[in-house]
């Protein structure tokens, strides 16, 4: 599959990631129960979408094994926003704002810019 098909997937992830993050927090800011199922399957799949396309870009742009240092980062990115549902039931919910908007930022800067 060309390029730009796993770009458009890696980005519907991060979208549906994104949905899900802030979803998570607005429930969590207004003092809600029971989180809705649906956010979490957004998470998933988001998480999921983003994975298989990143591989699926890594494959196409010709990058093998030993990965670069940038690509290190993305997963570390990934394994903490994979974690993040679990991090907001524990922080106020104006810090996982601000922990959510810099660790998506930094992941977006770090695949574009791939500074190492």
């Amino acid at each position: 599959m060309p390029h730009s098909f796993y770009l458009l997937m890696h980005l519907s992830g991060l979208v549906l990631l994104t949905l899900s993050l802030g979803g998570l927090l607005m429930h969590r800011q207004m003092g809600a129960g029971d989180r809705p199922r649906i956010l979490s399957v957004f998470h998933g799949v988001g998480l999921l979408l983003i994975l298989v396309a990143g591989f699926g870009m890594l494959a196409r742009l010709g990058i093998n094994w030993p990965w670069p240092g940038w690509m290190y980062v993305k997963l570390v990115l990934f394994l903490v926003l994979g974690g993040f549902p679990a991090l907001t039931k524990r922080v106020d919910a104006g810090k996982g704002w601000w922990i959510a908007i810099i660790l998506i930022l930094l992941a977006a800067w770090t695949g574009v810019m791939k500074p190492f």
